[in-house]
């Protein structure tokens, strides 16, 4: 069997050839099936050596053989090909940042969607500072968490200090806020998380949060509380209607960040085996995305 590939690949290796039911070809690095060849295949995939992770690319593929195998387009496939997530993290943060001016960033969704652990991420190689706005919110009452809080003054009490926090915070520049699920409920808030900055929404599917969620314990998730059953169910009994509540104010942020686009385009079959890097990696190409589009739109009221 003879194949040309047209991509941009710079090593060789091994491919196994296969038809899925969608039309396109899955290739591994090294193929144990016994129908295999060897072609030289090409990619931007900076090398290193510590990790592989499944990146997807799109090839064109002609194949001719002797046995009559079809010719076909692949549309899709998935190669195991080593790249350096923290270069890939730092190259895209410099495209973004002359975009980006430093204005602050503020990371929106549900409970559990990562919003501590990307905005840290994004803190650091943007040269950032990160503020999580539940921590701010339990220094000015003493020290108590979020759950006394609730417990002890109510949601309202909590939201009006959460308002504070966001006005404090819309004064200044170069920050990347996680803030809390309930954030995006007062529009009072989005007016000081727009005013200076740029609003990210970490969508996550809910059984992935309920699990997160399930795994680490329900005990400090106030609004968890009121729902029966075990911490999956009730985690995701609850999420399910929070997200029915506050998703049309989920959908006003300025950049939507989808774990299962991620997934679908890496290759994976679970948004859990996404590494908080590569989901930060999404978040600045999205946040490059929205900022074109609106220097695009300011050069064109011009």
């Amino acid at each position: 069997m003879e194949a040309g590939v047209a991509c941009k690949l710079n090593y060789p290796t091994w491919i196994r050839f296969g038809r899925k039911s969608t039309g396109s070809l899955r290739f591994d690095r090294i193929a144990k099936q016994e129908h295999k060849t060897r072609v030289v295949v090409s990619a931007h995939f900076p090398v290193q050596t510590s990790s592989n992770r499944h990146r997807s690319v799109s090839l064109e593929v002609s194949c001719s053989s002797y046995t009559n195998f079809s010719a076909s387009t692949m549309e899709t496939g998935s190669i195991h090909a080593p790249y350096d997530e923290a270069l890939m993290l730092k190259n895209k943060s410099l495209e973004v940042e002359p975009y980006l001016n430093g204005h602050s960033i503020y990371l929106v969704g549900l409970m559990g969607s990562g919003k501590t652990t990307v905005g840290k991420i994004l803190s650091h190689v943007l040269g950032y500072s990160f503020c999580d706005s539940d921590t701010l919110i339990e220094q000015e009452v003493n020290g108590m968490s979020v759950a006394e809080i609730f417990k002890l003054h109510g949601e309202s009490f909590f939201r009006k200090k959460e308002t504070e926090v966001l006005q404090r915070l819309s004064s200044k520049k170069q920050l990347v806020v996680s803030t809390g699920g309930g954030a995006v409920v007062l529009d009072v808030n989005w007016d000081y998380m727009q005013k200076k900055g740029i609003v990210v929404w970490l969508d996550v599917p809910l059984e992935a949060l309920a699990q997160r969620i399930a795994a680490v314990g329900t005990h400090s998730r106030p609004l968890l509380h009121y729902e029966d059953g075990d911490p999956y169910t009730k985690a995701l009994k609850r999420l399910s209607y929070l997200l029915e509540q506050r998703g049309k104010n989920y959908a006003k942020a300025n950049a939507r960040v989808s774990l299962e686009e991620i997934a679908g385009k890496l290759g994976y079959r679970d948004v859990s085996d996404l590494t908080p890097t590569e989901i930060a990696i999404e978040a600045l190409e999205q946040i490059e995305v929205y900022l074109k589009e609106e220097d695009g739109m300011a050069i064109a009221g011009l």
